[in-house]
């Protein structure tokens, strides 16, 4: 938006005309008191991020240690690859992944409303923590980065909206 100032009248020039360009015709006068609005603390984060993130895809998470980032760029996000939409957020190798966990530890499915996409989202943080760190051992927890959080919430919301979060492990 580019704007031109043209003195207006032959002898007073201290009078300035502030008008748009030719170029933009959408220009409202409203516009200025938007700019002077600050824009709201979710427009700031869909627009720039948190400030602790390097790659502009995470969201505000309610502790400390669960405010993490993949340390990446926007183009090169851990949650954007390829990898992730096949390992991650896939349901057939999500579903293969709980079925196997639960015969391995003799587990029952016990089916309830809604249970399906927490499964899927309990699945998909185990099999991210598998493709990123390999085998952990019992008790043993790492935090998943914000950025691939928010992906596996948006592919499997929980019905209720409430998360868990990262539980450090009991020792």
């Amino acid at each position: 938006m580019t704007f031109d100032c043209v003195a207006q009248g032959d002898t007073d020039s201290s009078v300035l005309d502030f008008s748009m360009s030719k170029a933009d015709e959408t220009w409202k006068p409203g516009l200025i008191f938007d700019v002077l609005q600050p824009p709201s603390r979710e427009e700031q984060q869909l627009q720039h991020g948190v400030q602790w993130c390097s790659c502009t895809r995470c969201i505000e998470m309610p502790t400390d240690l669960e405010k993490k980032c993949c340390g990446m760029t926007q183009s090169t996000c851990v949650s954007v690859l390829p990898h992730m939409s096949l390992y991650i957020l896939d349901e057939h190798i999500l579903r293969l992944s709980h079925r196997l966990r639960n015969d391995i530890y003799a587990l029952r499915d016990t089916q309830e409303p809604g249970d399906d996409n927490r499964e899927y989202c309990y699945a998909a943080y185990r099999n991210f923590v598998l493709w990123q760190c390999g085998p952990l051992g019992a008790g043993n927890r790492v935090v998943i980065p914000s950025c691939c959080v928010r992906r596996i919430r948006e592919k499997f919301p929980d019905p209720s909206g409430q998360y868990t979060g990262f539980i450090a492990a009991v020792l």
